[in-house]
C-alpha cells in the first residue's frame, strides 16, 4: 500500500512560533512538582488562550520522569501575553524562587527566524544544551523576549520594550 503524504499550508500564519517545554524531576521531591504542574497546565490550555493554536503533552522519558509539552502559538505577542497574565505569572515566580525538585527548560523556536531558550536546575543537558555555549540568564538575557532579540532582532525591530513577565529583582534568589 503507498504511503500517504501530505503537509501543511503555513502562509496563514507569518508569524508562526513553536515553544517546546520540559519539566525533569531532580530529586523526590519533584515528582510531587511535575505532577501538580498537569492539571493547572490542562486548566490554563483548555481556555484555550487567545493565540494558542495547539497543545500537546508526551513523556520525554520515564526514568528520570520528564514530561513535555508543544505548543505551536499565532505569534510571539500572544505567547507573551500569555506568560505575562495570571496564572502563568504566579506559577513562574513560584518556580524560580525554588525548583521544587525538578528542572525546567524551554526552547522557543520563531518562523520568521531565530531560536530562544532557557535552562533552570536542569542537571543533565538536554536539547540546545548539549550542543551550544552556556550563557547566564541574567541582566540582559534574563526574559524570552531579551534573548530571542539577541538572536532575530530584525525580526522584532520596533517591538516595544518590555519588562520580563517576572524581573530579576522580585526573586529572593542569590545573584539574581
Amino acid at each position: 500500500m503507498a504511503v500517504q503524504r501530505v503537509t501543511v499550508d503555513l502562509s496563514r500564519y507569518p508569524d508562526l512560533v513553536m515553544i517546546l517545554l520540559g519539566m525533569r524531576v531532580n530529586a523526590l521531591t519533584g515528582l510531587r512538582t511535575l505532577m501538580g504542574f498537569g492539571p493547572r497546565i490542562a486548566t490554563a490550555v483548555k481556555a484555550m488562550p487567545d493565540g494558542l493554536l495547539s497543545h500537546e503533552t508526551f513523556l520525554w522519558s520515564l526514568v528520570p520522569p520528564h514530561a513535555g509539552i508543544r505548543q505551536y502559538w499565532r505569534d510571539f505577542a500572544s505567547l507573551e501575553a500569555w506568560a505575562r497574565s495570571t496564572p502563568h505569572r504566579e506559577w513562574w515566580a513560584r518556580f524560580l524562587r525554588d525548583s521544587g525538585g525538578t528542572g525546567f527548560w524551554h526552547e522557543t523556536y520563531f518562523i520568521q527566524g531565530g531560536v530562544e531558550s532557557v535552562f533552570d536546575d536542569v542537571l543533565q543537558p538536554i536539547g540546545l544544551l548539549r550542543f551550544a555555549d552556556r550563557i547566564p540568564a541574567r541582566g540582559a538575557m534574563f526574559s524570552a523576549r531579551q534573548r530571542v532579540r539577541a538572536v532575530n532582532a530584525e525580526a522584532f525591530r520596533g517591538d516595544p520594550d518590555l519588562p520580563p513577565a517576572v524581573a530579576e529583582n522580585e526573586l529572593d534568589v542569590p545573584g539574581a
